[in-house]
């Protein structure tokens, strides 16, 4: 097949006539069943149960209970339309040690499972390995031991023999990235070690397990083989919104850099059967590469038939000198992973759909000769049952901006042959648990009821008509339904949320006008109420417990936004949300209507809050700027431009070597300051010295050391935080250095305390009661349907004894 047999037909923007519409699960995701028919434990079993590795504590021990349940879930595949199930073999299920004969029971599932897909018209597509090694292998070495793959190797001989005569399309690996990076690099992922050595040695024998994995299907007569990647598009944030933008010489090597890291460490050796040449330069500096042996190239570079591609989100950098390296890449010093102002799944993802036409068409481009198949592309959203409906609004748009991109690169000549939705039902998020929905099928894990959400509705109508309406159909507002039914919005969102106030009568009226307009309540409907509580609700979220024990400045946001608001005649409701579970709290008390809006303190740059409340469709003003790009109005304090003017002060003291003691790198206030520091150093040229702290006085005393350690020349100090500073101050007076003779110090933030440090420390005024007012006024402004834009306030350099 190729792009020319694309059609149009009338309205319909039309996909190949053989084009496979599908989903896909992963077995340790939904199967459950953990100990039934001689299964053995894998790597996943042991993380999960390990205290402290999921949230929650959840296991996939039940999970969807798909074992017990198969059945009635290829029923509801067939109901949906599905023309391809792609689902993952069980490595312990079949060999509970990862060696040896195999467990029959475990077979038998698999054999049962393909019968009864094919029974219902639909194709099976394996994946043989979707991260559950046997812990036996993993006592050995895992896949830091070379011996796995050929492990491997063997399991692939034994699950083909028994599917094979049935089975057309087989997956060797899926994404190895994860699994070596995630779960051998940073530990996050099972089995949570954490070593760049060994996550580089991981990913090269999972590559030879696809290898060798694919001589064997080849050899057995296999019809399609196929290696599944998590592939993204490397880009910096002008790319984001302008594909064309020539980007300068430095952001270029980055890009390259991490392309060469997250797609062309594992796209070249299978597709071209070498790596490239940063690659292998990072891989020596971090432990050598005496794991890649001679061969072991010519076998991972076997002839596949498809590439799996696995697209969530773009991958956003640029270069920024002094920047230490990302944990998930290593060697990536100097570089910056800036993110991109999107709107975010629940996860916290930047949706952006044109980076899957950039996707496709530079794969079918620079690897021509394999087929392409998005085997897996989906949101978690924040999905809410009313009634027996779930209305995923926001996940139906997310497929649809994504299967238009997916045509577009089809048009631009991309070969790509189908598309796999992720996921087929809600399942277990690996170290989210259940916390994250992804399925287009609802599952209430109490009682394992299956409930189709809008999406997979809107899936079915998309695979029933083989393309998707030509022009985007406008989504009925919740005012045309109460327009046509003749009823306030209130009463609408009241029956939308299946409250007992509105009559049968008119309950009738408003959903018979729902049917007839084709209305898709968003999370904003549902969380409509009309009638104000003059509540407020002030969150504080994402933020490390122990600093800000420490912080003063924090209690004087609180107390001043608590006060702004009391004194405008609202209650205030103080929310803390420093955990998953306490976040989705706060996400649905906004939702269900018990404020009129939220004043938010957010702290952290990996905080999915800002984005889930954006959804809500409820008034939010955060205090400080949220990381994750989103509507939400906020009030800050300038960050870069008070940095800058301490640093800058030094500079004209006389100081060259300008050491900075940086605050906790998820933060965003500590980001900007980073920033304002390195842009003050760059206009002069001079180079960056860093240390980070927590903002604790203890984080700056140990920060100093390191300093004096590593430079013991420097001259000058500057701590994104007075705590910080301060901490400094009594390092430096017990190494016998004289502040400001040998060292200056400057602080941000002006404290209490820092007018009385020894010296009294020259500092950045910050000011935290007016940003507090500035958010609250915000708040009340947009609750009030006012115009409302962000406000950034501006700093004050104090001067005193210690510069």
């Amino acid at each position: 097949m190729t792009a020319t047999t694309i059609s149009a037909k009338g309205e319909t923007l039309a996909f190949p006539q053989d084009f496979v519409w599908g989903a896909a699960t992963a077995a340790y995701q939904i199967e459950g069943a953990a100990r039934d028919g001689g299964r053995g434990p894998s790597i996943w079993d042991t993380f999960s149960h390990t205290p402290g590795r999921i949230a929650d504590g959840h296991t996939g021990d039940v999970a969807c209970d798909h074992y017990h349940r198969y059945a009635d879930d290829v029923r509801m595949m067939a109901e949906l339309g599905l023309g391809a199930y792609r689902f993952s073999v069980a490595w312990p299920r079949i060999q509970p040690s990862g060696a040896g004969p195999a467990v029959a029971d475990g077979l038998d599932f698999y054999d049962r499972l393909v019968d009864e897909l094919l029974a219902a018209d639909i194709s099976p597509y394996v994946t043989l390995y979707h991260w559950d090694l046997p812990q036996a292998l993993e006592d050995r070495g895992g896949w830091t031991n070379r011996d796995t793959a050929y492990r491997f190797a063997d399991f692939t001989r034994i699950v083909h023999d028994r599917l094979g005569d049935r089975v057309g399309t087989w997956m060797t690996i899926n994404e190895p990235w994860v699994s070596s990076v995630l779960g051998y690099g940073i530990g996050i992922h099972a089995p949570g070690r954490a070593s760049a050595a060994e996550a580089f040695r991981a990913a090269h024998h999972l590559l030879l397990a696809h290898g060798l994995s694919a001589q064997v299907l080849r050899d057995a007569g296999a019809r399609e083989i196929a290696l599944t990647l998590n592939l993204t598009p490397v880009m910096t944030p002008g790319q984001v919104s302008d594909p064309d933008l020539v980007p300068s010489a430095e952001d270029s090597e980055a890009v390259n850099r991490i392309d060469c890291l997250i797609n062309r460490q594992f796209l070249d050796p299978a597709l071209r059967g070498k790596y490239p040449d940063p690659v292998l330069a990072i891989m020596e500096r971090m432990g050598g590469v005496d794991h890649i042996r001679d061969g072991d190239l010519e076998t991972i570079n076997q002839p596949i038939d498809l590439l799996g591609i696995n697209y969530y989100t773009p991958c956003v950098v640029r270069s920024e000198p002094g920047e230490p390296a990302n944990a998930a890449y290593p060697g990536s010093e100097d570089i910056l992973f800036s993110g991109t102002h999107a709107p975010t799944t629940a996860m916290g993802w930047a949706i952006v759909p044109t980076g899957l036409s950039q996707l496709l068409t530079r794969l079918s481009r620079d690897y021509p000769e394999v087929g392409l198949l998005v085997t897996e592309n989906g949101a978690a959203f924040n999905d809410v049952v009313a009634g027996d409906r779930v209305h995923d609004a926001d996940r139906t748009a997310f497929f649809e901006g994504h299967l238009r991109a997916a045509h577009a690169a089809i048009e631009a000549g991309a070969d790509l042959r189908g598309f796999l939705v992720w996921s087929l039902m809600d399942n277990f998020e690996w170290a989210e648990g259940y916390n994250k929905r992804f399925g287009i099928v609802h599952v209430d894990f109490e009682t394992q009821q299956r409930l189709p959400k809008d999406s997979a509705l809107w899936y079915r109508e998309v695979i029933r008509h083989n393309g998707l309406h030509r022009e985007r159909a406008r989504r009925p507002t919740l005012e045309a339904v109460a327009a046509r039914a003749g009823v306030s919005r209130s009463t609408v969102s009241r029956v939308i949320n299946g409250e007992g106030t509105v009559s049968d009568e008119f309950r009738a009226i408003v959903m018979h006008a729902v049917n007839e307009l084709g209305y898709v309540p968003n999370s904003a409907a549902r969380s409509l109420v009309t009638r104000r509580t003059d509540s407020i609700a002030l969150v504080v979220s994402g933020s490390p417990t122990e600093a800000r024990a420490d912080d003063p400045l924090f209690s004087v946001t609180v107390r001043s936004a608590t006060r702004e608001l009391e004194e405008s005649g609202k209650r205030v409701t103080l929310m803390l949300a420093d955990s998953a579970a306490g976040r989705l709290r706060v996400e649905q008390y906004a939702a269900s209507g018990h404020v009129d809006g939220v004043v938010l303190v957010s702290a952290h740059g990996t905080d999915p809050l800002p984005a889930a409340l954006a959804r809500t469709g409820i008034p939010v003003v955060s205090l400080g700027r949220p990381a994750v790009a989103t509507q939400t109005p906020y009030a800050d304090v300038d960050n870069v431009g008070g940095a800058a003017s301490a640093v800058r002060h030094l500079l004209a003291r006389g100081r060259r070597r300008i050491a900075a003691i940086a605050g906790p790198p998820e933060a965003v206030t500590a980001q900007e300051r980073l920033r304002g520091y390195r842009e003050a150093l760059r206009d002069t040229g001079h180079r960056s010295i860093i240390a980070v702290g927590d903002l604790t006085l203890a984080s700056g005393a140990d920060a100093m050391r390191q300093l004096l350690h590593d430079d013991p020349v420097l001259d000058a100090v500057f701590a994104a935080g007075d705590l910080m500073a301060i901490g400094a101050l009594r390092v430096l007076s017990e190494s016998g250095r004289r502040v400001p003779d040998d060292v200056a110090i400057a602080g941000f933030d002006d404290i209490e305390a820092a007018s009385y440090a020894v010296p009294a420390l020259t500092t950045v005024r910050a000011p935290r009661e007016e940003q507090a007012r500035a958010a609250v006024r915000l708040l009340l402004r947009q609750i009030d349907g006012g115009p409302v834009s962000s406000t950034i306030l501006p700093t004050e350099l104090v001067i005193r004894e210690s510069s």
